[in-house]
């Protein structure tokens, strides 16, 4: 009679470890779309450990229930799906995760979807990785395998043209506002351009810009980094020349560096305010203040 009640005993909580456990599904992301297969009414979860933004088709929107908190992701179906993508894009990085979602009806014997995990192969921050494992000032002493200025505009240019599958995840960087009504008249007064600010991006003490030149003329117009008023550290255009008005070459983008402020601080009226009394004759200032004065 003591065999069968140990052995009760011993087997009580083995069921119960069973009953309570819930097993996690693995999904490696290495730059391929993951497929995510939903059932009608059944909520999944997938756990990212990140912030994100999440991009959903308006076809889907009325039938998927999406919602995110601190790093996990809740997805459920209310009607059939058919294939669609979802974007995850990390609200500090900016990287993008895409999700192959597609939602069937549940069926009466269907068993509850597993969660999901989803874990990266970092291989594009190995650097950020070796500093951070070396001593903290024999890291701060050495200067970075790649300057700042060429890193940020090289993230900025894959931001604005590259397709974002293929956006390099770039530790640190932010984006940052742009003021709508920045006046860009001063920038290349001397060449026939329109220039517009599209987005901003900051990494640790540099900021960079990337502006739109669009050429007013029939005529082509070569784009050269001398032309340029403002206090930059670095000016890299995408094309070395703008085609005539109407073409499709008419447009391209610059990128300016800026350090320690944004774009908008280091335009020529900001950092050189004019002060006419500066080129005037020595004689003719001292009579200038004299007719000021008795004004």
């Amino acid at each position: 009679m003591k065999r069968p009640l140990i052995a009760a005993i011993v087997a009580l909580p083995l069921a119960l470890y069973l009953s309570t456990s819930h097993a996690v599904q693995i999904m490696r992301w290495e730059r391929l779309p993951l497929t995510i297969p939903l059932l009608v009414g059944q909520e999944r979860v997938i756990f990212i450990d990140r912030n994100v933004r999440i991009g959903v088709p308006s076809s889907v929107s009325d039938r998927l229930r999406i919602q995110s908190a601190a790093g996990t992701v809740y997805l459920r179906a209310n009607e059939p799906i058919e294939p669609t993508r979802l974007q995850l894009q990390d609200a500090v990085t900016g990287e993008l995760i895409l999700l192959d979602i597609a939602a069937d009806s549940a069926g009466p014997e269907q068993v509850q979807l597993e969660d999901i995990r989803i874990v990266e192969e970092r291989v594009r921050n190995q650097r950020s990785q070796l500093v951070a494992s070396q001593d903290v000032k024999a890291s701060k002493a050495q200067p970075p395998l790649t300057p700042v200025p060429v890193v940020l505009t090289r993230y900025a240019a894959q931001n604005l043209f590259a397709p974002l599958r293929t956006v390099e995840a770039l530790q640190g960087v932010r984006r940052v506002n742009v003021a709508a009504d920045l006046s860009l008249d001063l920038l290349m007064p001397s060449v026939p351009v329109d220039a517009k600010a599209l987005a901003a991006w900051r990494l640790d003490d540099y900021w960079v810009t990337a502006v739109r030149l669009t050429n007013r003329t029939s005529a082509t117009v070569d784009l050269d980094p001398r032309v340029l008023l403002g206090d930059f550290v670095a000016a890299t255009f995408q094309h070395h020349y703008l085609g005539a008005r109407g073409m499709p070459t008419d447009t391209s983008v610059v990128y300016l560096t800026t350090r320690g402020q944004g774009l908008g601080q280091s335009l020529l009226p900001t950092i050189s305010p004019v002060d006419a009394t500066l080129n005037v004759p020595p004689v003719n200032r001292a009579v200038t203040r004299e007719a000021d004065h008795e004004k």
